[in-house]
């Protein structure tokens, strides 16, 4: 990686001697896996780094390398590794059958605490956010009778392909900022996709309503992350959210929430953040303290056209044992609303402190911060969109502090320039303290010239 600075290429050496095996393993893995990995999201430069365990607020690397985790699995473990209620109640399943083929008998537990908590009249189980989106565009087009659906540039559902446009697009394929343009996430995905899936900015109301004058009666759904989290992390406007809902009702349409991750950064999601019911919300990732389960929620009306005859839904894996009892666990003994306004309180901590010793070493930044969540933009300018992420946020930057961070027993982020931290509910004051030391250390090599180049194009 020639051009990067002394200070950045001795934390390039400092991590390749500190991750030898790793380097062993994805020597071994890339020739049977495309990048060594099982997700585009796992891979980055110099190799990924492959993980043995996890306990708690840590996570342990083949090498033996301890690190405090704030990726949580992408989100998935805002309950922790390894929560004690959630090993307690998976081990006892474990030992009763995890999949029985027929419905398990506390299934109804599941359904009425998720209605309790998240604002739903009914829901249906599957086992991963993908699914989720996919069967709830399919639920919104059967109840409209309609095929298009909007989305907006940026924001990711899943890896199925009626999402997969507009998804990551690079500056010149983006559009214009107010008519973003519907290019294929990459190769494999149909035409046809991209004929019923338009795509609006994000923030930008008027944007909506122009697709929605030249499409009426066509639009069955509009479905949106009400906090992008996969442009770092960007709350909507609320002024946004509430003209959505205006707009959906005007038009006939469908209001979905993606909240596969916002469902665990809050304790009733974006909804009791923003106080704007959708129609239907996609809850997944955090609510089964790392087990695979997503839910499907929404009105009474909607839910009940699906059905033997009517909407299809089915999957083997729906609702089996295992995930039941782990969601039921995380949400009322690990998820509680305690537990999480105290992440919460710990993450507005951390967010300070690296506003605080960014500021110090004359790094521009901008953070952003919503529930246990935020991100650091290495600029100065409000990110409000996928087009302003594409412009001012420095993935150079972003890449010498994620290898920087590691070097120092941090897992900052996910390993994606565009992702965020999470704060669990075992975390605690001294993984805190620990991780502020380790950025005082880093800023100084984030102040120097670090092209603003993109490492790697995984996604």
């Amino acid at each position: 990686m020639s051009g990067l600075p002394e200070a950045v290429q001795r934390e390039l050496e400092v991590f390749r001697e500190r991750t030898k095996k790793s380097r062993e393993i994805f020597g071994k893995t890339a020739p049977l896996i495309p990048y060594g990995v099982n997700s585009n999201y796992r891979a980055w430069e110099p190799y990924p780094v492959y993980f043995s365990s996890g306990r708690g607020s840590k996570i342990f690397d083949a090498d033996g390398n301890e690190y405090i985790d704030y990726n949580l699995a992408f989100g998935v473990l805002v309950a922790g590794h390894n929560h004690p209620a959630v090993v307690e109640a998976v081990k006892e399943r474990i030992v009763n059958g995890t999949i029985l083929g027929f419905e398990y008998e506390r299934v109804y537990e599941l359904a009425e605490i998720v209605r309790r908590r998240f604002n739903v009249e009914m829901v249906r189980f599957q086992s991963t956010g993908l699914e989720a989106t996919l069967h709830a565009i399919r639920i919104a087009r059967g109840y409209t009778g309609r095929d298009k659906i909007i989305k907006f540039l940026g924001h990711y559902h899943g890896s199925h392909d009626y999402v997969l446009v507009g998804t990551k697009p690079n500056i010149y394929a983006a559009g214009h900022v107010k008519y973003p343009a519907r290019p294929k996430s990459g190769p494999g995905i149909p035409d046809l996709a991209v004929e019923d899936t338009l795509v609006a900015q994000f923030n930008d109301l008027e944007s909506v309503e122009i697709l929605l004058s030249e499409h009426p009666d066509e639009v069955a759904a509009v479905i949106l992350e009400p906090v992008a989290m996969n442009i770092g992390l960007v709350p909507a406007d609320k002024e946004f959210m509430w003209g959505l809902r205006r707009l959906c009702d005007e038009y006939g349409v469908i209001l979905i929430f993606d909240e596969v991750k916002t469902s665990g950064k809050l304790y009733g999601g974006a909804e009791e953040y923003y106080g704007v019911r959708p129609d239907m919300k996609t809850m997944a990732k955090a609510v089964a303290g790392g087990y695979p389960l997503s839910i499907i929620g929404g009105r009474k009306e909607i839910m009940e056209e699906v059905g033997p005859g009517k909407i299809p839904h089915a999957g083997t894996f729906n609702s089996n044992p295992l995930a039941v009892d782990a969601a039921i666990a995380t949400l009322t003994e690990a998820l509680t609303r305690e537990a999480m306004e105290r992440s919460a309180r710990l993450n507005e901590e951390l967010a300070k402190a690296y506003d605080d010793v960014l500021s110090d070493a004359g790094v521009p930044h901008n953070i952003k911060v919503f529930g246990n969540s935020a991100t650091v933009f290495f600029t100065d300018n409000e990110v409000k969109n996928w087009h302003d992420f594409l412009r001012y946020n420095h993935v150079g930057m972003w890449w010498a502090y994620f290898i920087a961070m590691m070097n120092r027993g941090v897992v900052a982020t996910a390993p994606g320039y565009d992702e965020q931290w999470t704060i669990s509910v075992q975390h605690t004051e001294e993984d805190i303290e620990k991780t502020i030391e380790a950025l005082k250390e880093v800023a100084p090599i984030l102040s120097e010239e670090i092209p603003r180049i993109k490492i790697i194009e995984a996604f």
